[in-house]
């Protein structure tokens, strides 16, 4: 949502359907997509940027919490790899981890939202870091209330099932970094 609030027409790839997704849609493994979106089966697509969005269950604290980090993929190189070969400017976004860089550090706080859900991007254009402070309160929502439906209207994603939010990334975050990725795609144009 965020990527369309900065200007950019979007198509979203997963590999589960996504019944409430708002843009246009395409249900395939994003990786096999990164790979053959120029081949003839997608050849109608024309992309000026990627956004990915590796699963961050092999990172993310809650699984070492609960389960074991190893049973899930690392899918962090494998994209970020892929996302080279394309030859586009790209955004990589995923939890606090040594795998990817900070290039743009955001929390929901720093936005006004009543959500502690910090994120890392890593972009392949972005010249200078981006570290929003955060303005943690004892009121916002934090993990334990992913599983409620006022986590996903508290992030502005209120189109989605709270079960979809609980892998979403706020709209305002995407909007930041879309509309620097908007400049970055038109001054190179004019280049």
């Amino acid at each position: 949502m965020g990527y369309s609030r900065a200007g950019f027409e979007v198509v979203g790839v997963d590999i589960r359907p996504q019944p409430n997704y708002p843009f246009e849609f395409i249900q395939a493994d994003a990786l096999e997509f990164i790979t053959n979106w120029r081949f003839p089966e997608w050849a109608e697509c024309c992309f000026d940027a990627i956004h990915a969005s590796p699963p961050c269950q092999h990172y993310a604290n809650v699984t070492r919490w609960r389960g074991d980090q190893d049973n899930h993929p690392d899918l962090i190189a494998p994209t970020r790899a892929l996302l080279e070969e394309t030859g586009l400017p790209w955004v990589m976004e995923n939890v606090r981890t040594r795998a990817i860089r900070g290039d743009v550090v955001l929390c929901g706080t720093a936005f006004g939202l009543p959500i502690r859900r910090h994120r890392h991007f890593e972009t392949n254009w972005l010249g200078v870091p981006l570290v929003m402070g955060c303005h943690h309160r004892k009121t916002d929502l934090a993990f334990e209330h992913k599983q409620e439906r006022r986590y996903a209207d508290a992030m502005d994603c209120n189109w989605m099932s709270a079960r979809n939010a609980r892998e979403a990334i706020p709209p305002c975050y995407t909007e930041l970094i879309g509309a620097q990725l908007m400049q970055h795609i038109e001054s190179e144009r004019a280049a």
